[in-house]
């Protein structure tokens, strides 16, 4: 299985916005320059290499560029540079000023391996405040099935140039210059519909003070609106500063996303590098219906597009992997990301939750409470949502119902949490109800002996939820569901009158990792009182557990993720089948990126040391087979049948009303298959049997 580790393999390819000092009207020198510098871009890697507007001339020379000595020499740059383009890997899309038809165009010269693909001229030319591009250049806009007359030779000329990769499925490659992306309808969206999922700005673009954030938010807003790529290439150092100043600035964007931003104001070359996702574009703009219709809407009145064919032989091996990639996808490792989170998150659950009590005339909340994750996060949440409806937080009957497995620090969790938040609560042991039942179901446990399986654990799930109902319906309140988004995606829960059902889910929507990072916000947030707060951090410190079998001899209790497996694997997984579709090589691929080495990228703020762990490939294959078998192959039946609740995060929800619609009686074959097929190692041979179900 060769070269399971190159980036190509898995839909990406690596591209590179460029900027570097320009010598003014030396054509020749500013060629060496972009060669020297597209050769750096290659040795990583790069199939792709954008310059600043006007490179080869450079862009400040005013009326210089008019002049045929300068344009001639423009025309020989370009010929050198596609001659030592040869023995360069990536296409290069530099700047110059050419003559056509009559007339003088800013342009966008695409050249590979020793030949120029096209040219794209300018549309929009800005003739106000410190530009008088009109001056000189004539507008682009409207050009389309040109050639242009080269020194070279000819090629394509028009606003109606694409380039598309022979041998990197989905590379589809679109240029526009600066001003193009400032007006309201930029050439890249008529491009995009086309099929461009990579445009590159070639740009000037003076620096003022305020204006990089608003570069900024224009690159990023066009490749969220039009699901692509976006690379922007300022020019920097070497321009002339008569009257303005340059801070070339260089940056890379994937459907809304930065994926690489340079320094400003460099001094020397300086290349921003970044690994594009293009079957993440694709799935986006396939799943994305009103991509299609905007691309039929527009349909008659949209250009024809050229497609220039182009092989980029992409280097095999190992390059790593050049993007941001979080090891928990649905937990930002930014600081400032995850503070708006999970204000976001918690919120969420708050009004969702306030909003049905209202709706229903609830004025009491029924909750189960373990003194584990789950349900002290939705216990916070309910507790929230009566203080803002100015209701007591008496209105909450809180239960914790110990079983056979209950550990005395889970019991004592979940009692000094109760009693800090001031709700009311009662312990409610369902021992002598379980035994009784699995005695009156001639169960050996009924008579004392060690049979812990499925139904002896179910016995324990769904008492707990059938006295909820029951006193639900005593106390004319609502049960308020606690499990979450990671154990609707395993099945980890039992069916109907189990853990699997209440009458609103808070927790429905959130996956259990990011459930800790709540908890910890919270706890950061002081939104509660101290007694509440350092409960809720011993809870965090607490191993996961359905706390369904007694304890062993050595007094360990069972291990939910020992079963299952880790939740930060399984959870990764969840977010790309669940958001992207993603085959689950391409999955294993990237969890071995984000994980394989503890060193390697950001944690969020505030994760413990201790539990900073690593995963190798046969790790995540096999957890993952885990994974692939439970959601496929199994637990859809779950899902198809769960009460509601909010949708929280942008990766996802499983309910089938919103997010997730799949059969029932399906099976995970295809997505076993291409694992197996296609991710180095051995089958781990998993039974299929599965607990608490």
């Amino acid at each position: 299985m060769p070269d399971f580790r190159s980036i190509y393999r898995h839909g990406f390819c690596r591209v590179a916005a460029c900027t570097l000092p320009v010598a003014l009207g030396d054509p020749l020198d500013n060629a060496e320059r972009i060669a020297a510098l597209a050769a750096d871009a290659g040795s990583q890697g790069a199939i792709l290499a954008v310059f600043p507007e006007l490179s080869v001339s450079g862009y400040a020379i005013d009326d210089l560029r008019q002049q045929d000595a300068l344009l001639d020499a423009v025309e020989n740059a370009l010929a050198a540079l596609a001659e030592r383009s040869t023995v360069l890997l990536p296409i290069l899309l530099v700047g110059a000023p050419l003559r056509h038809q009559g007339a003088l165009f800013n342009c966008a010269v695409a050249i590979h391996r020793g030949r120029i693909l096209g040219v794209v001229p300018k549309s929009y030319l800005p003739n106000y405040r410190e530009f008088y591009e009109m001056r000189q250049f004539a507008p682009g806009v409207g050009r389309v099935g040109e050639t242009i007359r080269l020194t070279s030779g000819p090629a394509p000329f028009g606003t109606d140039l694409l380039f598309e990769a022979e041998d990197v499925p989905g590379f589809v490659l679109a240029a526009e210059i600066c001003e193009d992306l400032w007006v309201p309808l930029p050439p890249s969206t008529q491009a995009g519909l086309a099929g461009a999922t990579v445009i590159a700005n070639l740009s000037a673009s003076n620096i003022t003070i305020g204006k990089a954030e608003t570069r900024r938010l224009l690159c990023q807003a066009q490749s969220a609106r039009a699901l692509c790529a976006y690379l922007y290439a300022a020019a920097g150092e070497g321009e002339s500063t008569n009257d303005v100043a340059w801070d070339g600035q260089v940056s890379i964007f994937e459907a809304g996303a930065a994926v690489a931003e340079s320094e400003r104001f460099p001094s020397g070359p300086c290349l921003a590098v970044a690994d594009i996702d293009l079957d993440l574009l694709r799935q986006e703009r396939a799943r994305m219906n009103t991509f299609d219709a905007n691309r039929q809407a527009h349909r008659g009145h949209a250009p024809v597009y050229r497609r220039i064919p182009v092989r980029l032989d992409p280097p095999p091996g190992d390059l790593g992997l050049k993007r941001p990639l979080e090891r928990f996808p649905f937990v930002p490792s930014d600081p400032a990301r995850l503070e708006q989170d999970c204000f976001e998150a918690y919120n969420i659950q708050v009004s969702a939750l306030m909003q049905r009590m209202r709706a229903i005339g609830s004025q009491r909340l029924v909750i189960g409470v373990s003194g584990g994750l789950d349900s002290t996060q939705a216990l916070i949440v309910a507790a929230r949502a009566t203080d803002r409806l100015g209701l007591a937080r008496t209105a909450i009957l809180a239960y914790t119902m110990p079983g056979f497995g209950t550990g005395d620090e889970t019991r004592g969790n979940a009692i000094a949490l109760m009693t800090a938040l001031g709700v009311t609560w009662s312990e409610l042991d369902i021992r002598p109800s379980a035994t009784l039942m699995l005695q009156q179901m001639d169960h050996p446990a009924g008579r004392g002996e060690p049979v812990y399986d499925v139904t002896f654990e179910n016995v324990q799930a769904g008492l707990r939820t059938d006295y909820l109902f029951r006193l639900a319906n005593q106390n004319e309140a609502i049960v308020v569901g606690t499990g979450d988004l990671s154990e609707l995606g395993l099945g980890w829960c039992t069916y109907g009158v189990g853990d699997h059902m209440s009458h609103y889910n808070v927790n429905a929507g959130l996956p259990k990792t990011l459930i800790q990072h709540l908890i910890r916000w919270v706890i950061a947030s002081a939104w509660f009182e101290p007694p509440v707060l350092q409960t809720l951090g011993a809870i965090l410190d607490t191993e996961i557990s359905p706390e369904l079998v007694p304890a062993g001899e050595d007094r360990a209790l069972q291990s939910t993720e020992a079963r299952i497996g880790p939740y930060a694997l399984q959870d990764f997984t969840l977010f790309y089948v669940l958001r992207y579709g993603f085959r689950p090589s391409k999955v294993a691929f990237l969890a071995l990126m984000a994980w394989e080495d503890a060193r390697r990228g950001a944690w969020p703020p505030g994760f413990p040391e201790e539990k900073r762990v690593e995963f190798s490939l046969p790790e995540i294959r096999h957890w993952m087979e885990v994974f692939l078998r439970r959601f496929f192959g199994f637990s859809q039946f779950k899902r198809s049948a769960i009460p509601n609740g909010p949708k929280v995060s942008s990766g996802g929800a499983l309910s089938p009303r919103g997010d997730w619609r799949a059969p029932s009686d399906g099976n995970a074959r295809a997505w076993l298959e291409e694992l197996a097929a296609n991710v180095p190692g051995e089958g781990v041979g998993y039974p299929g049997r599965f607990r608490r179900d």
